[in-house]
């Protein structure tokens, strides 16, 4: 996943397994961890496969049907994760044709985790079908009214799983220790086209009725679900993107280097295994940059700039391909397995495509949008292998998995050159590939085959310890060197703001001179900027968020008109974070951030109207 700083059927495998995935590949390294975030009672009895027959009603914002879960082991009962599931029945059988009735349980509901539902087993049972419906206010899935989409005419739904929000909308085993095929039938109003994250015929007629396989083991946290008015523009044989039809056009054009992606990162760490690499662009409240729904990544239309420089989401949700859904995080403190790994393989793909000075200067952005977030993060949150007990694990998705986990991974690269550690991560994916492991795994392999590394590095120090090491290999960027010349000129006075070459600068370089600017200059500058390059009218949603992250820091008021337009029509993490979080630091930014969230909340995700709520939670009307 593209979190808060954020981003091919193959001609030749090398061997079938390759590009179909076993079904029946061990599904953690070593033996099966303790999920602190699932109720599953995993080491007794696992789900090995997932039939949803499921039917899609606008009308009461509900998922309606059937959840069928074949099972591996022998346990008088097996415990499911639910979120706000009203449960209707529940069934076992021996075959998974004859199903007889049986007695279940809801436990009590936690706010994080939900509830457990313990579905007693008779001896043989080798399926279990629960009858269940979702609520209108399941985490897991955001129902839109046709307002709130770019035809304007038909509704829309989309699903979010990650972290542990499958469990809202499917009552499963919901941790990434557990692997399982899964296939579903999903029943939609016949003007509408439902897609999921498996095998998706963009040609299939309207006929209100969808079927979808996916062959190869997935974590629960992956499977995903779209339901709207959605087009398809064919991008390669093996790419295409989904999306409304006013849109489609657009994000094919933005996302058309994807094939060159798929064949650089298959050239440097094997084969792509998934079959299709197909893009769903969504409506703007999607919380995220992207999601990595392997053969569909989701992701946010703020993605289309017209100039393909924000692409590197898609770099990042393509490299979870390898790093997160090849091989995958066992619990959620292990997070930094999918995303340190993938900001790592997003800048060697970005390498590739566009060049070194381009990935260079990706990567240092990462790293200054690091530095920023550390300063306000507890010590306990610094840490690459973070507890997350009693915690919600989306509280981990913060700048550190992201880039302290690449960091880690770049500083291991050095001390063994590319032409050893390429190599070595290739092996990496394919001895893991299918499988769900935690960091003492990784670990373990890296001292098996790579000790000259593991032994050059304090990983203890890297993996639990807060803050970042002082032999980091940090990026550095000759392009971003020149902006910090020409800043210091302007801000020295030799220049006016006229002649910075801000015009020619490419979005990395404007957001690296944006982000860098002094905390005390005075609005008068920030006025002489916005009057030679129109910054408050910026239509890139990078730029003008950052430059009204920056004019809320410095009270800016001229930028402030933009700040409702742009709150009330995106519904990213990425910008909605920073900005409230900027607004809530002072009295008249508390009082405006809360008339403008009084308006924009019922557009958010879940996902984001929590973060939000956090952020406002002790704000009042009389503050």
């Amino acid at each position: 996943m593209y979190s808060l700083s954020r981003t091919i059927a193959v001609s030749l495998c090398l061997a079938s397994w390759a590009c179909t995935g076993p079904s029946n590949m061990d599904q953690s390294a070593t033996s099966p961890a303790k999920d602190i975030h699932s109720y599953a009672n995993t080491a007794e009895v696992r789900v090995t496969h997932v039939a949803l027959n499921l039917d899609v009603d606008f009308s009461r914002r509900s998922l309606v049907g059937t959840a069928t879960l074949e099972l591996d082991g022998s346990a008088a009962a097996v415990i499911l994760d639910t979120r706000d599931l009203e449960i209707f029945a529940a069934e076992t059988s021996p075959d998974g044709e004859t199903f007889a009735p049986t007695e279940f349980q809801l436990g009590a509901s936690d706010p994080i985790f939900g509830a457990p539902l313990t579905v007693s087993l008779t001896p043989g049972t080798s399926h279990v079908r629960v009858r269940y419906a979702t609520s209108p206010q399941a985490s897991g899935l955001q129902w839109l009214e046709p307002a709130q989409t770019a035809g304007g005419k038909d509704p829309y739904l989309f699903s979010q799983s990650q972290a542990i929000h499958a469990r809202s909308w499917i009552p499963l085993q919901d941790t990434p220790s557990v692997r399982a095929p899964y296939s579903a039938v999903i029943r939609t109003p016949p003007a509408l086209v439902a897609v999921m994250s498996a095998s998706n015929h963009p040609e299939a007629p309207r006929t209100g009725e969808y079927r979808f396989e996916m062959p190869q083991a997935i974590t629960s946290y992956l499977i995903a679900l779209a339901v709207g008015d959605i087009a398809f523009q064919q991008m390669s044989e093996r790419t295409g993107v989904y999306a409304e039809p006013s849109v489609v056009e657009a994000a094919a054009d933005e996302f058309a280097d994807t094939e060159k992606m798929m064949q650089a990162v298959e050239s440097m760490f094997g084969p792509y295994r998934w079959g299709r690499y197909d893009i769903l662009v969504l409506p703007p409240s999607f919380p995220f940059g992207g999601m990595e729904n392997p053969r569909l990544t989701f992701a946010t239309p703020t993605l289309i700039a017209g100039d393909r420089s924000l692409v590197g989401v898609i770099a990042h949700e393509l490299a979870h391909s390898w790093s997160g859904n090849l091989v995958t995080n066992a619990t959620w403190p292990d997070f930094w397995l999918n995303e340190g790994f993938t900001v790592y393989l997003e800048n060697r793909i970005q390498e590739v495509v566009f060049g070194p000075d381009r990935a260079a200067m990706e990567a240092s952005l990462e790293v200054t949008g690091l530095h920023e977030e550390m300063a306000t993060l507890p010590e306990k949150d610094q840490i690459l292998h973070v507890d997350l007990t009693g915690r919600d694990p989306d509280d981990g998705f913060t700048q550190v998995p992201y880039v302290k986990g690449m960091l880690l991974l770049r500083t291991l690269e050095a001390v063994v050159g590319r032409e050893r550690w390429d190599p070595f991560l290739r092996g990496y994916f394919d001895h893991f590939a299918f499988q769900s492991i935690t960091t003492a795994d990784f670990l373990a392999y890296l001292e098996a085959n790579l000790p000259e590394a593991a032994n050059a590095v304090d990983l203890n120090e890297w993996t639990e310890k807060p803050g970042l090491p002082s032999g980091a290999v940090v990026p550095q960027s000759d392009v971003l060197t020149r902006v910090d010349e020409a800043s210091q000129v302007w801000l020295a006075g030799q220049n006016p703001a006229s002649a910075i070459p801000l015009k020619s600068w490419s979005t990395q370089e404007t957001l690296h001179f944006l982000s860098t600017m002094p905390v005390d200059l005075s609005v008068e500058r920030m006025a002489e900027l916005d009057a030679a390059f129109g910054l408050t009218g910026a239509q890139n949603a990078e730029i003008i968020s950052r430059w009204l992250l920056e004019s809320v820091k410095r009270g800016y008021m001229p930028a402030y008109a933009r700040l409702e337009p742009f709150l009330t029509s995106v519904g990213r993490r990425k910008f909605l974070d920073p900005l409230y979080t900027a607004l809530a630091a002072t009295p008249d930014g508390k009082k405006l951030a809360l008339q403008i969230y009084a308006k924009a909340r019922a557009g958010y995700h879940p996902i984001a109207q929590t973060t939000v709520d956090k952020i406002l939670a002790d704000v009042s009307d009389d503050d």
